[in-house]
């Protein structure tokens, strides 16, 4: 029997008992990060990356059972070694190598192989079995520069701050957000955060990450205002929601940005219901999908999360590895 099995609750490994970002209640389940398509609810034990944990607790509630590693470390259950490494999606992302008499697996949940400043960098790792997702795995996803990008988005909140004109950049609580607010230009103008990326900023803040000042508008934009922070010329950082309620009504007239992988197949000048689109994601382009599955080595290559089937039949017929497509009844896709 092979060390993971791919069963209706996720990544199973019978020999340790373990399950890796388990879909449905286990007793012991490994979670790769902290998105809500990872880790959910309900689980007995939680085991996860150092950094991981505190967006955990606030995530899924402050008194559930959760083990922490570091990258590197290594912990044995029932002979199977354990380790974490990076995998550059998220801060407390990681990649899981499951080691047991000679046979390895790598599930590398989500990731990026170019580091972002924030989040610690992807690190290849040998194995034989690579479990890859494959959100972005079409040809037309090729990233620009990282910094090109951060340099327009400065731009473009400093041309709306000269017009007297809020800027709200859309970008999910957990991993995007915070990387935005790391490459901001603070002298343009104050930054707000509405108060799910707050609660992120603060969790994280406990394991050392520093994303730069900011304002927290968890108690209401009108309440910044009381304080003396003019929104003319600021930038707001949201989840898409925010905008279908009534926190974001003191903002008035305002410009409106999302950063998202998806930018990248929008029409010029039509963003999808906002002026502007910026192409930036926390997932892996073609060319890094490709560059990460070679770089392990693995023999057996099993795709999910995406365009599995594109990337499977491309490892096969291009690359001549052994590649199959792992069907899971998942995911929305909330962090691209």
């Amino acid at each position: 029997m092979a060390l993971v099995t791919f069963t209706e609750l996720g990544f199973y490994c019978a020999q340790a008992d373990l399950y890796i970002d388990p879909l449905r209640k286990v007793n012991k389940a490994l979670v790769t990060h902290a998105h809500s398509d990872h880790a959910r609810p309900g689980m007995q034990h939680y085991l996860c990356h150092t950094d991981s944990e505190n967006i955990l607790r606030l995530r899924l509630g402050q008194r559930i059972s959760v083990q922490t590693l570091a990258y590197s470390e290594t912990i044995s259950m029932n002979g199977v070694e354990v380790t974490l490494f990076p995998a550059g999606h998220v801060p407390g992302s990681a990649q899981v190598r499951l080691s047991y008499r000679g046979e390895v697996w790598v599930i590398s949940g989500d990731y990026k192989t170019v580091g972002d400043g924030l989040t610690p960098a992807f690190e290849s790792v040998r194995c034989h079995h690579f479990v890859t997702e494959s959100t972005f795995a079409l040809p037309i996803f090729q990233w620009r520069e990282q910094q090109s990008v951060y340099d327009e988005i400065n731009a473009w909140w400093r041309e709306n701050a000269a017009a007297g004109l809020p800027s709200v950049l859309l970008g999910y609580s957990l991993g995007k957000a915070q990387r935005i607010l790391h490459h901001l230009d603070r002298s343009v103008g104050a930054v707000v955060c509405h108060g799910a990326i707050a609660a992120a900023n603060l969790a994280l803040a406990q394991s050392g990450f520093d994303f730069g000042p900011w304002e927290d508008g968890t108690a209401g934009l009108s309440a910044l205002q009381d304080r003396g922070v003019s929104l003319g010329g600021s930038l707001v950082v949201c989840p898409p929601n925010a905008l279908r309620s009534s926190w974001s009504a003191p903002l008035g007239d305002y410009q409106l940005a999302n950063c998202s992988g998806w930018m990248a197949v929008s029409k010029m000048g039509q963003w999808g219901g906002v002026d502007r689109g910026f192409v930036m994601s926390d997932h892996a382009d073609w060319p890094q999908l490709l560059e990460a599955v070679q770089a392990s080595g693995a023999e057996h290559v099993h795709v999910t999360h995406g365009f599995s089937e594109v990337l499977a039949r491309y490892l096969r017929e291009s690359m001549g590895l052994d590649a199959d497509v792992v069907e899971q009844a998942l995911f929305e896709r909330s962090d691209a």
